[in-house]
């Protein structure tokens, strides 16, 4: 059976994958910064045979790699990133991304499949700061040649996810006219009054919003301007947050007039920065039922139903324009939380290694059995557009 073949296959490439997800923890490198890792995948697929492109879309630790059969059939996408945490290290287990990917992207490789198809592995930097996803969709990479997208990512339990939170990140800065607060306050226009009344207009605007909207900001920086003077600069920063890009893009419209009125009202001058637009996810139920059961047929750990809903994440910039999924692996405690020194102490552990295998093996069964039923992938590809065009519907 082919699909039993590749199995065999990733197994025999358990040791050379998981020392190199051991080499990628031992060398954290932040987002941007991933040139350790990246040059470690890149130069492995080059060895395979993939074609690889390094620096994708201006990003320089970004890359993509190709592996053609034939001519025509679908694309499949592997994703993967390896970026650290600043001051801990790899505590989200991204270091087992790429092996894991790498090892599901040659098996799919060397299988015997008769009919056409593509694996385009994307090497993603900077999930956890600057979102490397986004920058290569805005620099004009937008993954829209896949036909479905995976990614691996280690866990407490081994499952899918369903829904993920959009996010609008703001860097808010009211500019005013500093006076002496005592002789001269009429001269002044402080910042810092126009900062705290839009904080009062936002809480004024949350009754006002659908139920899963979250608003989020915190005051960082007022110049250091002592109590006695009108404060000539404030800055914050926020997030808006909905399950709905759609509908959010219409909070947020709102949100910023609020900040605008509070400067009308302050004759202060405001700068909005957006500095992050995190999409959520479009959910495909037969895409994620796919993928477990594959992983009920490889007998994966600590299998769980999915997670409803999350928080944000740069995948769903990619999961709005192709369907995809990503397959969480058990290895760590049920209970351990992510960006913790327990994923930390869990990194080069047996289960970790274990986790690389079981999500190589449930990504690649999952793209044999798209390659080999076309009826299969169409029918994803139906249920990603139908629930496209839902969201957007209900934002209306």
């Amino acid at each position: 059976m082919l699909k039993e073949t590749m199995f065999q296959n990733i197994d025999g490439m358990r040791e050379e994958m998981t020392a190199m997800a051991d080499d990628i923890f031992d060398h954290p490198e932040i987002g941007l910064e991933e040139h350790h890792a990246a040059q470690v995948l890149t130069g492995w697929l080059e060895k395979e045979g993939f074609a690889v492109e390094r620096g994708v879309a201006g990003v320089p630790t970004a890359f993509r790699a190709i592996y053609k059969n034939g001519e025509g059939g679908p694309n499949i996408g592997l994703l993967c990133e390896y970026d650290a945490l600043p001051g801990i290290g790899h505590a989200c287990g991204h270091h087992m991304q790429g092996p894991s990917i790498l090892a599901a992207a040659k098996a799919l490789k060397d299988a015997d499949i008769r009919t056409p198809y593509t694996v385009t592995v994307y090497g993603t930097p900077a999930e956890e700061s600057v979102s490397g996803k986004i920058m290569m969709i805005q620099n004009g990479c937008d993954f829209t040649e896949l036909d479905v997208a995976f990614m691996m990512h280690g866990g407490p339990a081994t499952q899918v996810d369903v829904k993920s939170l959009a996010n609008n990140k703001y860097k808010i800065i009211y500019h005013g006219v500093s006076s002496h607060a005592a002789i001269k306050p009429e001269k002044g226009r402080s910042a810092l009054d126009g900062l705290i009344l839009a904080f009062q207009g936002i809480e004024f605007l949350r009754e006002h919003v659908n139920s899963d909207v979250k608003i989020h900001y915190t005051i960082n920086n007022c110049g250091g301007t002592p109590a006695n003077v009108v404060p000539a600069y404030a800055e914050a920063s926020a997030y808006v947050r909905s399950y709905n890009r759609a509908y959010l893009d219409t909070v947020c419209e709102r949100f910023e007039k609020v900040l605008k009125g509070a400067a009308m009202m302050t004759e202060t001058e405001v700068e909005i920065i957006r500095e992050k637009a995190v999409d959520n996810k479009i959910p495909v139920l037969s895409l994620n039922d796919l993928v477990m059961e594959q992983a009920k047929e490889v007998e994966a750990p600590r299998i769980r139903p999915a997670r409803e809903k999350t928080g944000s994440t740069d995948f769903g910039n990619v999961m709005r324009r192709v369907p995809g999924t990503c397959a969480r692996i058990a290895f760590v405690d049920e209970n351990a939380a992510a960006h913790s020194q327990e994923y930390i102490e869990a990194g080069k552990t047996q289960a970790a290694h274990d986790a690389v295998i079981y999500g190589a093996k449930i990504i690649a069964g999952a793209a044999l059995e798209l390659i080999e039923k076309p009826e299969l992938l169409e029918k994803i590809q139906k249920e990603f557009h139908e629930n496209l065009e839902r969201e957007n519907a209900e934002a209306r």
